[in-house]
């Protein structure tokens, strides 16, 4: 019990870490969370700092999620603390302890998590990031279709009710972080992939 508790509370302050804020204070670009959508997260980063500023703050954000449920699975842990590892990694960007507890979003992060409990369950969601994404070209609704449909295919690769309930709260918290984009998309406020006015 106290090498989970280890696990957790180290998965959770690795997702606390902000991606965004280390990568722009490295390269000395505009603080995410001030500018643009005020999101620290890869899409603002994009719009403001470019591909290879985005690009790195997806890695960080996508490695936290993964290497704390990666390393509960080298440990042999049971489902149950595989799972709290995840949510812990995903809770810590969404409520980072280091920054106040106002994080982003949780797309990437929520991605690193699926990967490492099973890539055929991060695939799923990716590809129906993708597909979304390429019809529709908003990055909110394909991160919202690809996560409504995440416990579905949890259920269907897994069959692991430890699982399932963690995703759907991840599920349930990622929507809720989407708020103001699913009043956008409702308004056609929305920026689509690609525009760069904010």
């Amino acid at each position: 019990m106290i090498i989970a508790g280890i696990l957790i509370l180290l998965a959770y302050l690795l997702g606390s870490i902000a991606s965004a804020v280390l990568v722009c204070r490295i390269f000395n670009l505009s603080d995410p969370r001030s500018e643009g959508s005020g999101n620290p997260g890869a899409t603002n980063v994009m719009r403001l700092h470019g591909k290879k500023a985005a690009i790195l703050t997806l890695t960080g954000d996508v490695l936290k999620g993964f290497i704390p449920v990666f390393i509960a699975l080298l440990l042999n842990q049971p489902p149950l603390i595989v799972a709290l590892c995840g949510l812990a990694a995903f809770s810590g960007h969404l409520f980072p302890v280091f920054f106040k507890f106002k994080g982003g979003k949780g797309v990437a992060t929520l991605i690193g998590v699926l990967f490492a409990t099973q890539w055929q369950l991060g695939l799923a969601y990716v590809v129906t990031w993708l597909i979304m994404a390429f019809i529709f070209r908003y990055s909110s609704l394909a991160a919202l279709t690809a996560v409504f449909l995440t416990p579905l295919f949890s259920w269907f690769l897994l069959h692991e009710l430890n699982y399932l309930i963690c995703h759907i709260i991840m599920m349930g918290l990622l929507i809720w972080r989407h708020q103001s984009n699913i009043q956008n998309l409702i308004s056609g406020k929305e920026d689509k992939i690609g525009q760069k006015d904010i």
